[in-house]
């Protein structure tokens, strides 16, 4: 795991805040982060594989284990209704 990045415990995305700006500027990662998102979306349907979200809210960044159940153009929407919005993402692993 990235030394950068908080383990957060899923139950817990619900509480935090986050903004409208995207942590990612160049158009390339952007593209690679939508693919990424997809490929994880069929991972998470097909065979439940957990995955890794690197993310941030408005006071630092964070990563959670979890199985994605749907993807919007602006969620990722884990079980339980937590939703991370997509222009808040880091990386997926």
């Amino acid at each position: 795991m990235d030394s950068a990045f908080e383990l957060i415990d899923k139950e817990l995305i619900t509480s935090l805040n986050f903004p409208k700006t995207d942590v990612l500027e160049d158009k390339e990662a952007i593209l690679g982060r939508k693919n990424d998102l997809d490929r994880a979306l069929s991972l998470g349907n097909l065979e439940h594989v957990k995955i890794q979200i690197y993310f941030e809210d408005d006071m630092s960044k964070k990563m959670v284990e979890t199985t994605i159940w749907g993807v919007t153009d602006e969620r990722v929407i884990l079980k339980q209704g937590v939703v991370i919005p997509v222009k808040r993402i880091h990386k997926i692993v």
